[in-house]
């Protein structure tokens, strides 16, 4: 089993470089538009509609445990299609805009300085598979690199893993609920020792940022951050590239 799950690690490692590779030779069409936009992705009117300034969101009702949220935008035009056309087509032009933005949600909502570690909401091995990497992770680090750039000391930490799980795409908000419950957990290495001291010690005067796509019902952040508050490290806030705007 061991060797099946890195034959299968191997083969999304090496098809993520060929769509980068791809990405870096041959011009994309704009995400926003479907105008010709080079290797970023996005026309420059259209990475203009990335740089709003970001938000707090809150969804009514929240579930229990859902921390402060930051948002880049309303998930909506410009934005909802990059964030699609990254996550689901595999442009990996877009981590970079997109990460850039993740690193203004995350430095707007911690102004202070301090070290700041970002955790981003975990993808299932099933969905790691299909868009061959976790879209997420990948952001993080993007945007970790845009903060250290900018002075502000910030790292990744891959504390959370998920379960299997069934999309939620399609899920309506107690459904959400119900697949976010137990979603998650803290992965081995982080249960104890130094990797958790570490975060916990962090948290006296820096940061420890969820980040995730998309704010919809809040389920998912919720259910994360529970998860690292059973082992002492409470969320400062969540940050997401949008929130999506309930109706109804």
């Amino acid at each position: 089993m061991a060797a099946v799950a890195a034959g299968r690690q191997a083969v999304a490692v090496h098809t993520g470089i060929l769509a980068t590779l791809i990405d870096l030779v041959l011009p994309q069409e704009c995400a926003g538009c479907g105008a010709l936009a080079g290797r970023p992705g996005l026309c420059p009117p259209c990475a203009a509609c990335l740089s709003q300034p970001p938000s707090p969101r809150r969804p009514h009702p929240a579930p229990s445990g859902l921390p402060d949220c930051l948002a880049g935008g309303d998930y909506d035009g410009v934005l909802r299609a990059s964030i699609l056309a990254y996550k689901e087509r595999g442009q990996r032009g877009l981590a970079a805009p997109l990460g850039d933005l993740l690193a203004t949600v995350v430095g707007t909502g911690w102004p202070r300085g301090g070290p700041i570690v970002l955790v981003p909401v975990p993808a299932t091995a099933a969905a790691i598979r299909a868009r061959h990497g976790d879209h997420m992770l990948r952001l993080a680090r993007r945007a970790v690199q845009r903060l250290r750039a900018d002075g502000q000391p910030a790292v990744t930490a891959t504390a959370l893993r998920a379960l299997p799980r069934a999309d939620s795409t399609h899920l309506d908000r107690e459904q959400r609920a119900l697949a976010a419950h137990g979603a998650f957990a803290v992965r081995r290495a982080w249960r104890s020792g130094a990797r958790l001291a570490a975060l916990r010690t962090l948290t006296d005067g820096g940061a420890v940022v969820l980040v995730d796509d998309v704010l919809t019902t809040g389920s998912t952040l919720a259910a994360a951050a529970r998860r690292l508050l059973d082992v002492g490290v409470p969320v400062t806030f969540a940050a997401t590239l949008a929130a999506t705007r309930l109706r109804g």
